[in-house]
């Protein structure tokens, strides 16, 4: 059954996406607002550029300052407001297609313990991402559980 299942089956489509010159006080934003960990990076063609997950993120705010205080959380705030995406994205990214099967994937998963795949086209233009969460979702799907039995 998982060779045959496509990507495109399972992908989220509805990618939130920054360009590589916004600044990274709205990879936070973004990070604040939503429960996914991986925001693509894309030029202005729509093509990928890189990923920032949010180990990225959290990792360069360990090189400012970890304090929780008001002081802290302005200084915090500068440094985001200088640095770019570009700055902090991952710009070796594997990625997929539509039509890869799923078994591709999690062989890519499990081998270099990633989390998200951002899936393009055959520009290179996103058109999802497939993160573990979705295995998930799919692998205890009442119906698909049903029909494994």
């Amino acid at each position: 059954m998982l060779p045959n299942i496509k990507i495109k089956e399972l992908m989220t489509t509805e990618v939130v996406t920054v360009r590589p010159v916004d600044l990274m006080i709205k990879v936070k934003e973004i990070f604040d607002a939503n429960d996914f960990h991986h925001v693509p990076v894309v030029n202005e063609d729509g093509t990928l550029a890189g990923i920032i997950s949010k180990h990225d993120y959290n990792i360069m705010l360990t090189t400012f300052s970890v304090f929780k205080n008001s002081r802290a959380d302005i200084a915090n705030r500068k440094f985001m407001m200088s640095m770019m995406a570009k700055d902090v994205m991952t710009k070796q990214v594997a990625k997929l297609r539509p039509e890869d099967s799923l078994s591709i994937a999690v062989g890519i998963f499990k081998e270099n313990l990633f989390h998200a795949l951002p899936i393009v086209d055959d520009d290179d233009k996103i058109i999802g991402i497939l993160s573990t969460y979705d295995l998930l979702n799919f692998a205890f799907d009442k119906k698909n559980l049903i029909s494994s039995m």
